[in-house]
Parts: C-alpha cells; sequence; structure tokens
C-alpha cells in the first residue's frame, strides 16, 4: 500500500513537465537568414585557348589577352592549381579531371584572393601520380561543380612544366664515393 502512494505524486510531477520536442523549438531561434549559393555558371568556351607563361610563372590557360580559365603554379615542389571563377566563401568540392586515359579527383577549396572575392585552389605534391591526367598529348576536361568544365585543348606544356616542377624537388644525388 505504501508503493502506490510514494509513485503517485511521482507521476503527476512527470506529467507537469511539457514534452521535450515542445521546449526545444522554445530554446533554440530559428533564423530565416540564410546564404544561397552562388548560381551555376555555364562552362567556357575554349576554342582558341593556349597554355602560356605568366609573369609569375605560373602556367596560365586562357585566350590570349583575356582572363585566365586555369593555371598551375610551381610552389617549392607542390603544383597549385587554380580555376579563375568566383566561389562560395569557405566552400570545398573536388576538381574532375577526365583525359590522358585517365579519370582524376583532386580536392579545391575556395580560398579568398583579395578581400571578399574566392576562387577555386588547391595543391599536392609535384610528384603526385594523379596529376599524370595533365601530362599527356591529349585534350583533358576539367570540372569543379558549379563552376563548369573547362576543356584542356591538347598541349604538352602542362606535362613539362609538371615534370620541371617535380624535378626541382628531387633530393640531390650524393656524388661518388672517392676510390681512394
Amino acid at each position: 500500500m505504501l508503493r502506490p502512494a510514494i509513485l503517485a505524486p511521482l507521476m503527476i510531477l512527470a506529467a507537469c513537465k511539457p514534452a521535450a520536442s515542445d521546449e526545444y523549438l522554445a530554446r533554440d531561434e530559428v533564423s530565416d537568414e540564410r546564404t544561397r549559393p552562388i548560381d551555376p555558371i555555364a562552362s567556357p568556351e575554349t576554342e582558341g585557348a593556349t597554355w602560356g607563361r605568366g609573369q609569375s610563372g605560373r602556367l596560365l590557360y586562357g585566350k590570349p589577352g583575356e582572363t585566365p580559365l586555369l593555371s598551375l603554379a610551381c610552389e617549392g615542389g607542390t603544383i597549385a592549381y587554380t580555376r579563375y571563377v568566383r566561389a562560395d566563401a569557405e566552400a570545398k568540392a573536388v576538381l574532375a579531371l577526365i583525359g590522358n586515359g585517365h579519370v582524376e579527383r583532386l580536392w579545391i577549396d575556395a580560398e579568398e584572393e583579395d578581400e571578399g572575392v574566392w576562387l577555386w585552389r588547391g595543391r599536392v605534391p609535384a610528384d603526385d601520380p594523379r596529376l599524370e591526367v595533365l601530362t599527356g598529348p591529349r585534350q583533358v576536361e576539367a570540372t569543379v561543380p558549379g563552376a563548369g568544365s573547362v576543356k584542356l585543348n591538347p598541349s604538352r606544356a602542362p606535362g613539362e612544366y609538371i615534370i620541371a616542377c617535380a624535378s626541382a624537388m628531387a633530393p640531390p644525388q650524393d656524388p661518388p664515393a672517392d676510390p681512394a
């Protein structure tokens, strides 16, 4: 008889508390403010686009006299690749490369170039085997979701640039031992 008398007040006390889901919305503020991603762009026309050396030593791809579409830079044995199209702040994506008998994916992140201007940029060691997609003589398609596909016209320039960057990072050979 004592048990029901003790349990009854506990049951009444538990029934007075509102359900957890009712309190959940009261605790958190719901914000209507959301940032919308940048609208996807169409793939650029690349007829007449070529690879060429920039003043900073980067290898630029695009139509002469226009803003580059893509660039490669050798930074101490690392290849930095940049897609020159506006990106959402702090966004992350994958650069898909298809061509020369390869299908490769490289990480690419939005990096702030100038105040408020974000571009797609990634880095890999120059001797990374995934870069072989760029070293052949055939066309390569480079795609960043929302930033269109860039058709890289056939050229040996990216392969030569990558090989030169990778060889610059190779440790110097030890001189042969003195036979004396």
